[in-house]
């Protein structure tokens, strides 16, 4: 019997159209494992409901930026319920929102993020606030190329910073 068949019957009613793994919890994959709590999450959880939730971002990128994941392993837009599709706009709008009241950026990026190294991961959105010292930090880089050279050098938020960006985001979000 085959890994793949193995998985199949496990998962046994899981698979999507295309044949992947989709609304299952999937330990290993960061996206279900912070949503599931098995791995730290500094800040917490900004917003959370039966299709999605948002953090902070784990990892390197800048302080402020948000990441709407469904809270089922999804790994293409295509795949989400008619539910998930519905509230993700009004999400987007109230995490825009609430970056832009808190750290009133030059801009804020959206992306949709959900291609690993070894192919399909859990889709996550990111809501990134891109000020002008951000900017000038990264010599004069935007969009793509910012967030590129932001993965690459790794540099992470401070915890404390996180934890205490998240306090105030709750706030921000619960009223917008």
């Amino acid at each position: 019997m085959t890994t793949d068949h193995c998985e199949r019957l496990f998962y046994r009613d899981a698979w999507n159209r295309n044949g992947r793994i989709c609304g299952v919890d999937v330990p290993g994959c960061l996206g279900c494992d912070l949503i599931q709590g098995r791995r730290d999450l500094p800040g917490g959880f900004i917003f959370r409901s039966d299709t999605w939730v948002i953090n902070h971002v784990v990892g390197s990128m800048n302080l402020g930026t948000l990441v709407l994941s469904p809270t089922e392993h999804i790994d293409a837009l295509a795949d989400l319920s008619q539910d998930a599709s519905l509230e993700l706009g009004l999400l987007l709008r109230r995490s825009a929102l609430t970056v832009e009241q808190i750290l009133q950026p030059e801009q804020t990026y959206v992306a949709l993020w959900a291609h690993g190294s070894d192919g399909r991961k859990h889709l996550h959105i990111v809501v990134q606030p891109v000020t002008a010292e951000t900017v000038r930090e990264y010599g004069g880089a935007r969009s793509e190329q910012l967030q590129a050279l932001m993965l690459e050098g790794g540099v992470v938020a401070d915890r404390a910073d996180i934890v205490d960006f998240c306090e105030t985001a709750r706030a921000v979000f619960a009223r917008v």
